[in-house]
């Protein structure tokens, strides 16, 4: 009880601090003050403060006087350069099978594979719906899961790679029956999305054990986006180089009826292979099982660099006497929590739009705007700039703070996708491609690096409560699972309304029109959207400065 008295004596200490910044000697070290009252906390915890012991005690001492306190990382928080790399290293292999997946999959199922759009739709939808459900069942298990001596997450990403890789190997492979290829890519995609999920869900989770430090666990986010945006880059690289040559006209021009288009009563034109010949698809189908390869290589080795280079440290903000709450406790209070259901519906439409982005951009370059001989480099190109405008977005939200970044950084896509819809060439094509590596940079880093502070903000409002991380973040890639499910797999179905021609070397016009309808009218819609409800999240610089420091002084007196 005393412990318990002290821990919460110490949020109410910490409430009482506020905010100022101090520059000396040309170095700007920055305090943080907090006046002890319930208004001063996050817009948005009321509830849930006067619920906690914390929030009581603030409101019996509402006179508290204002002290400073220098925010400052010592060497127990410090990170060095070594762990930030390999944990970067250690998210790459996750973007790398998503990246190759986002940008072919869908080409794979109607091209290759040759299931109809329909089951392609089937495919891709319950896949990314049965995935998103296995990662709050994932986040409950980890919360069950006991400390060990590589820590509680480690154990996850360490047990499930070698089945990953596996499983992603199949997911590439065409069986030699064709009556049953539906049920074996629903099978080994959603056996897929459970082993992903067994990784990333306590990959995520990693970040809050890191550090006690908000700026070092922004730092290693930055690092890990870069890795992970590099692991997108490399994943297209591999997969585009690789199968580029799987999606060339040349076999048309040996196996069409007539070299000459044919008209339909529309004057659309529509030009029908006989059928694929039997060596270019073996050749289409070993160059896909080739990339699947190198790719699940990469993933075996990033992971052993991460288990090799990587501490997990417990729970550094937890009162000794503190015990772990349930995981229905645990969803109840995440649930509630304001800041988390705004950053998450944001996010949910905003990734649903890159989404629709990814899985249609080889299928708009291929039949929309005749650029199928240039997509794999194009698709590098979109990349190579998300890569480069890393660091410039992570001193963009370090300067103007978070939601400025996310507003800047995601509204800058908009106008240049619905410009090479409207003027489809290459050089617009190479233009729209730099422009919207910015934006995918920003969509990429700036969740991951909000999702912290939220949690932040909920541990200050709930001192007591201890294993939620998994939840926050099982629930935050469930939700945008879920969403890009049901976006995917819908746009696969319009595909089919629209006429898609499986095995076809040219799609008649409804298809390419809603392929640009797909990569142009629908994201911005998305987008939009999420930016709306981005407006209402109240977690600003000057709130999370204040809980940063809040727990921070929480920590101290519960040692």
């Amino acid at each position: 009880m005393e412990v318990e008295k002290s821990a919460t004596a110490a949020a109410a200490a910490a409430a009482a601090t506020a905010a100022a910044v101090a520059e000396e000697e040309g170095r700007v070290t920055t305090t943080v003050c907090l006046p002890v009252t319930l208004r001063t906390m996050a817009k948005g915890e009321r509830a849930a403060a006067e619920s906690s012991q914390a929030g009581k005690l603030m409101l019996q001492h509402p006179k508290t006087p204002f002290t400073k306190v220098p925010l400052q990382t010592t060497v127990e928080q410090k990170l060095s350069l070594s762990s930030k790399i390999c944990f970067a290293i250690g998210g790459a292999p996750n973007q790398v099978a998503g990246s190759a997946t986002a940008f072919f999959l869908q080409i794979f199922l109607l091209d290759v594979a040759q299931i109809n759009p329909f089951q392609a739709s089937m495919v891709l939808f319950i896949g990314k719906a049965w995935g998103a459900f296995t990662d709050p069942v994932v986040g409950f298990f980890i919360t069950k899961s006991r400390w060990t001596k590589i820590g509680r997450l480690m154990p996850w990403m360490v047990g499930c790679t070698p089945f990953v890789v596996v499983s992603y190997f199949y997911l590439w492979f065409v069986p030699p029956f064709a009556n049953s290829k539906f049920m074996w890519y629903l099978g080994f995609y959603c056996l897929y999305q459970t082993l992903i999920a067994c990784f990333h869900v306590p990959y995520s989770a990693l970040t809050m054990f890191l550090s006690t430090d908000q700026r070092e666990r922004d730092s290693a986010t930055a690092y890990r986006m870069t890795a992970e945006v590099l692991g997108t880059l490399v994943g297209a690289a591999i997969q585009g180089q690789i199968v580029a040559s799987a999606h060339t006209l040349k076999h048309c021009l040996h196996h069409n009826l007539s070299a000459n288009h044919l008209g339909n009563s529309s004057g659309a034109e529509v030009v029908r292979s006989l059928a694929l010949s039997q060596d270019f698809l073996s050749h289409a189908k070993e160059v896909y099982m080739i990339a699947a390869g190198v790719i699940g290589g990469i993933f075996l080795i990033c992971t052993v660099v991460m288990f090799l280079g990587v501490k997990e440290k417990d729970d550094p903000y937890a009162p000794k006497t503190e015990k772990q709450i349930s995981f229905y406790r645990g969803f109840v209070l995440v649930m509630r929590h304001g800041p988390y259901l705004t950053l998450t519906a944001a996010f949910l439409f905003i990734s649903v739009a890159i989404q629709l982005v990814q899985s249609n951009f080889v299928l708009f370059c291929t039949y929309a705007v005749d650029l199928r001989d240039h997509f794999q480099n194009i698709v590098l190109t979109i990349l190579v700039s998300a890569v480069v405008s890393i660091p410039f977005w992570q001193w963009f939200l370090e300067r103007f703070g978070k939601k400025m970044a996310a507003f800047c950084g995601i509204t800058w896509i908009m106008p240049f996708t619905v410009m090479l819809v409207f003027i489809p060439n290459l050089v617009v094509a190479y233009v729209v491609a730099v422009s919207s590596g910015l934006s995918v940079a920003a969509s990429l880093l700036l969740p991951w690096s909000m999702l912290p502070d939220v949690v932040d903000d909920f541990r200050l409002a709930n001192p007591f409560s201890k294993g939620h991380e998994a939840i926050f973040y099982s629930f935050y890639v469930f939700f945008t699972k879920f969403a890009a499910g049901i976006s995917l797999g819908v746009s696969t179905l319009c595909l089919e309304f629209a006429g898609y021609d499986t095995g076809a070397c040219r799609q008649p016009p409804p298809v390419a029109y809603t392929l640009k309808l797909l990569i142009g009218a629908a994201p911005v819609a998305f987008i939009v959207t999420g930016l709306m409800i981005l407006l209402l999240y109240p977690i600003s610089e000057d709130v999370r400065l204040r809980n940063t420091l809040a727990l921070e002084n929480l920590r101290l007196q519960s040692v």
